[in-house]
């Protein structure tokens, strides 16, 4: 047996080092620094790795002790709390198994085993008893045993899902944690105690499948969140409540913007004024490209061969529609997932030189994803969308040139609709094509791209595509809510697969490069995104409809007509309410229709040519002349602006 170290060197984030007697627990640690830091330890960081605060330390290390301000002790509460969440269940449900219990963003969810559903009343009830298991201070104590005694523990207790996991996970000690009598089987850390468990709250019940696949049975997943102090956890409260007024799905049908139906699961009906927002936003994106790429349409159905050929029918088929070709009897076809390959065809086509380098193709096509019916929400999981589809064919020495140029183009998009987006560079997969030496000169290639740029990022280990290295642009709503939109993905397996050329100045042939952009990833995703940015309130140059004309009595109506004649002559979207209803009553209906901008006319409006303004934010703007209003309404449209008022109409430009 090696001899045991006496004593250990302890580093701390100040660089001081303290020798301790082998074995000292980080919160003794903690408590040797000060007594503050000791009641305020949550957990620990080791060498990196976040361990319990009663784990011994059992060699030279470097140790960092965390409170409730840093990110990751939330994790861990949220950890816990999502175990004490599952002792509550099974204390108050006996019989029922338990499943996972994992941290997510913004809070935690555990997976149940039980045939009777839980109702809004038993969250409720499961909430009280969670508060008990608070309240009995219960230490939270971590065992390392042999697999095959974590094994015959959870086998004795009728755990099917628990001896799984010890089956399957770790190697050949496990850790199991224990508060009370309740014990579950972890990697852990967890905080000391339940009596250090804050604010939480349980949000829902929905169904999950066991590990995700269908063919496993359907559990119960109770979804929480929890934070240190009640003020946090309001907070987010609000933040929920408020996204739940913004819901897409609810202002859409409520907006006339969209539906479905259960003939085409996972498709848009774009209505009447939802088409409109599509069209803009094509038309827009068409604007901002046009000097520079080339915009192609190209096939939706294509031979397996296609996709043997790029990679797609043994990665991707599971998530692809096939098609059965009635001469082999067999599902030979596929309707397309992705532009890729179509335009890997096209640029084949021809012979290239590399003075046409940088080649920009972009397609709107429609392209299809066979996702699982229980994954479908909206516009933001669908299974057949519209997408803005740019694939770049350039020389080696342009990437660093390109990259840059794409990003600044995706940023001012966003700058566009008020968006700000956080850069994240995402490397090889687990599940990947290509070899090491293809992986490391791609990201090596896209990583010194990124950083010529300048810009801040954050790395995503092992969430690259299957056939390359990409920078994601995740995107900040109103709300601070993230979403992950645009991508900028290098590509060396595509040229290769397909054989792709450039005659290079030597006058023989080289292979390109290929870059996926994408910028808003899908229009129904990101119409969705703007729906509940905006809550339902596109400005003035998005809007279905940007001006209403509101007359006060039937006599007017001759010059409302007028008015709104004008005013569409002028290019602006507007629309007459002549009903015979009380002016109140067509103010509050424009306004729930999120209307830009309502006139209402009067004599006096009649008399001296002008038209009373009311903004759906301001409110009155006053009386102003109907050639002011319109230049003024001209210039927010022409500008792109996201401005609520008519005052801050300018001539500034939008980012292009």
């Amino acid at each position: 047996m090696p001899e045991t170290i006496a004593t250990v060197h302890v580093t701390l984030p100040d660089g001081s080092v303290r020798a301790v007697p082998h074995g000292t627990t980080p919160r003794e640690v903690a408590a040797s620094i000060g007594p503050r830091l000791a009641k305020d330890a949550v957990v620990a960081k080791a060498n990196g790795v976040l361990v319990d605060l009663s784990r011994p330390l059992l060699e030279d290390v470097r140790l960092e002790i965390l409170t409730a301000k840093s990110p990751e002790a939330l994790e861990v509460l949220r950890h816990s709390t999502a175990h004490a969440t599952a002792q509550a269940v099974q204390e108050l449900f006996p019989g029922t198994k338990i499943g996972q219990g994992p941290v997510i963003e913004n809070g935690f969810y555990y997976d149940f085993d039980r045939d009777q559903p839980f109702t809004d009343a038993d969250l409720a009830t499961i909430e009280a008893r969670v508060r008990e298991i608070i309240g009995r201070n219960l230490p939270i104590e971590r065992l390392d045993l042999p697999k095959s005694e974590a094994i015959a523990f959870f086998t004795k207790e009728q755990e099917p899902y628990k001896i799984y996991f010890a089956t399957t996970k770790g190697d050949d000690v496990v850790s199991i944690y224990r508060q009370g009598s309740w014990t579950d089987f972890c990697r852990g850390p967890h905080v000391p105690s339940t009596g250090r468990l804050g604010a939480f709250k349980l949000l829902s019940v929905a169904g999950a499948y066991w590990l995700g696949s269908e063919k496993n049975k359907m559990l119960q997943r109770i979804y929480g969140t929890a934070f240190f102090t009640q003020a946090d956890l309001d907070r987010y409260l609000h933040l929920l409540e408020e996204a739940r007024k913004r819901d897409h799905r609810k202002l859409g049908k409520e907006l006339d913007l969209f539906m479905f139906h259960p003939y085409a699961p996972g498709a848009a009906f774009w209505t009447e004024r939802g088409t409109i927002v599509v069209n803009l936003l094509n038309a827009y994106l068409r604007e901002l490209q046009q000097a520079d790429y080339r915009e192609i349409k190209t096939p939706l159905l294509y031979n397996r061969h296609l996709w043997e050929l790029s990679g797609h029918w043994g990665k991707y088929r599971e998530n692809m529609f096939l098609v059965l070709d009635k001469e082999t009897g067999e599902h030979d076809f596929s309707l397309k997932p992705m532009n890729c390959p179509s335009h890997y065809l096209y640029y084949n086509a021809k012979t290239h030189s590399y003075r046409e380098l940088p080649l920009r193709f972009v397609t709107y096509d429609v392209l299809h994803r066979n996702e699982v019916s229980g994954s479908l929400s909206g516009l933001t999981r669908v299974r057949q969308f519209q997408q803005d589809d740019c694939h770049v064919f350039l020389r080696q020495d342009q990437i660093e040139t390109e990259v840059k140029r794409l990003a600044d183009f995706i940023l001012a998009y966003y700058k566009t609709f008020g968006l700000t987006a956080t850069l994240k560079f995402a490397t090889r997969p687990e599940v990947r094509i290509g070899d090491d030496a293809m992986w490391d000169r791609a990201e090596g290639a896209l990583k010194a791209a990124l950083e010529s740029t300048g810009l801040p990022y954050e790395i995503k280990p092992g969430d690259g595509a299957f056939y390359g290295p990409k920078i994601d642009f995740d995107v900040a709503d109103s709300l601070g809510r993230k979403w992950q939109l645009g991508t900028i993905q290098l590509d060396y397996a595509a040229p290769d697969r397909f054989k792709l050329e450039y005659v290079g100045e030597d006058n023989s042939p080289h292979r390109p490069v290929v870059i996926h952009r994408a910028v808003s990833g899908s229009f129904e995703r990101f119409i969705a995104i703007l729906i509940e940015h905006y809550a339902g309130a596109f400005p003035l140059w998005l809007a279905p409809e940007q001006v209403r004309v509101l007359p006060i009595t039937d006599r007017i109506n001759a010059y409302a007509e007028d008015v709104r004649a004008k005013l569409a002559e002028a290019g602006l979207r507007v629309r007459l309410d002549d009903r015979g209803e009380k002016i109140g009553a067509k103010i509050r209906d424009a306004q729930l229709q999120q209307i830009p901008f309502m006139l209402v006319l009067g004599d006096r409006e009649a008399e001296n040519g002008t038209v009373a303004v009311r903004s759906r934010r301001a409110g009155d703007e006053g009386a102003l002349p109907v050639d002011a209003f319109l230049a003024r309404a001209i210039t927010l449209v022409k500008t792109k602006s996201n401005a609520l008022s008519l005052d801050q109409a300018t001539e500034t430009p939008c980012p292009s």
